[in-house]
């Protein structure tokens, strides 16, 4: 249903909308350092960008026009969860043994009653991500009903995934047809799952850059000669995916920095694991296949997987964007990763893949071809920690309580930054 949505040629479609927003989150950082080099925090930027990327062209919906100083109330709780949710410390994991003792219908009011200030600010969250969603649901529920002339008046003119997603709802039998409150939901799940991993991974890229600028040199060039092509407008989608170097540095840093680094399966049967390499168990044995018996909770290291020595060699915890612009080892190509992107398994791989892996590729390069060929990023005289969580995020606070990335941004001098 959904995949139309994410094709190449709905990118294609897609990519001046994508432009449009990234000129005006280019134009929101120039008015903050036009007068000079200047701090400002790319993590929250970032964030707004994403989440309005994702509200015209997944929602058909505008959050943030990026004129403010800071986002909207949705936008900041969207940002706010994941790292909330790491200062529990581990609470989800009682998650199952809740939802099995309190019925459905006490376990707010009960939740309510537990005194972990980390639980109330979650709920707080998630009620103010449920209020917007509702709030767009219905919105663009009403526009469905008036027909297709209203649609086309809207954001995303009725091409974004929510509108193709509710039309396919209304239109379905009454067997197959989801509730509302799955829609809702789902919708929710879409948000903060494109918004918070491409923006962090938007984050770590500027942030790599900024730890190499001869890297950050390279790729401004190749976007230049991209836009003296295109008789100095933007770069179209064709011509953008192309960029060898652009790709290169996208694709070395979801290697190396996996936004969403936690991924757990169940096994719903059991089932006989292959190794692709022996390993020895307690008993001395060398074992090459486990059992895994039905309901095990499984563990996928996809960072391993993403930084194996014995497969991207002794640099693997290196980034080198220029892995990508040679053949990759033999070791990589002969291990067959499943993934969907690049032998890497950061966006999953299988029927549960990330069926937007694509719209979050031609974010990372809109975004980067607009902000570099614009800005210069160096890294401010601040530590900065990644936090590891479920999506991971950049702090200056240790405890990781506030996302925040300062880096100090620099507007170029077009002429002076061609080389």
């Amino acid at each position: 249903m959904l995949n139309p949505v994410f094709s190449v040629n709905h990118m294609r479609h897609m990519t001046p909308l994508f432009y449009e927003v990234c000129h005006k989150l280019r134009a929101a950082i120039e008015a903050r350092v036009q007068d000079g080099p200047a701090e400002v925090d790319m993590v929250g930027w970032m964030g707004r960008t994403a989440l309005e990327l994702m509200g015209q062209a997944g929602l058909g919906y505008s959050f943030d026009p990026l004129t403010a100083d800071a986002a909207d109330e949705f936008g900041e709780a969207l940002k706010a969860l994941m790292p909330t949710l790491a200062q529990g410390r581990g609470m989800h994991q009682y998650l199952p043994l809740y939802e099995a003792i309190v019925p459905p219908r006490w376990r707010r009011a009960v939740a309510e009653r537990i005194p972990s200030p980390t639980l109330q600010r979650v709920m707080y969250l998630r009620d103010v991500v449920r209020r917007q969603s509702i709030k767009i649901y219905e919105e663009k529920k009403a526009a469905l009903l008036k027909g297709d002339e209203a649609l086309k008046m809207q954001v995303g003119e009725g091409k974004d995934l929510m509108s193709i997603l509710l039309k396919a709802n209304m239109e379905a039998s009454e067997e197959d047809r989801l509730p509302e409150e799955e829609l809702i939901g789902q919708m929710s799940t879409l948000t903060f799952a494109a918004m918070d991993t491409t923006s962090n991974a938007l984050s770590l890229t500027l942030w790599r850059l900024a730890q190499s600028p001869a890297a950050q040199e390279k790729l401004r060039q190749e976007i230049f000669e991209a836009q003296e092509a295109c008789v100095g407008g933007d770069v179209g989608f064709d011509d953008l995916v192309g960029l060898p170097y652009m790709d290169a540095v996208c694709r070395e840093t979801l290697r190396l920095h996996v936004p969403a680094p936690f991924r757990f399966r169940e096994a719903q049967r059991d089932i006989v694991l292959p190794l692709s390499e022996p390993v020895r168990g307690v008993d001395g044995k060398l074992m090459h296949q486990i059992l895994v018996p039905k309901d095990t909770s499984v563990f996928v290291g996809i960072a391993a997987s993403n930084t194996n020595k014995a497969l991207w060699g002794d640099d693997a915890y290196e980034w080198k964007p220029e892995r990508w612009l040679q053949p990759l080892p033999e070791a990589v190509m002969d291990a067959k990763i499943p993934g969907v992107y690049a032998n890497l398994m950061t966006f999953w791989g299988g029927g549960r893949a990330c069926i937007g892996f694509k719209f979050s590729q031609l974010e990372m390069k809109v975004v980067l071809a607009v902000l570099l060929s614009t800005f210069k990023f160096e890294l401010s005289d601040k530590n900065v920690h990644w936090n590891l969580a479920g999506v991971m995020y950049p702090s200056v606070d240790r405890e990781g309580n506030h996302p925040e990335l300062p880096m100090k941004v620099t507007l170029l001098k077009r002429e002076s930054a061609r080389m």
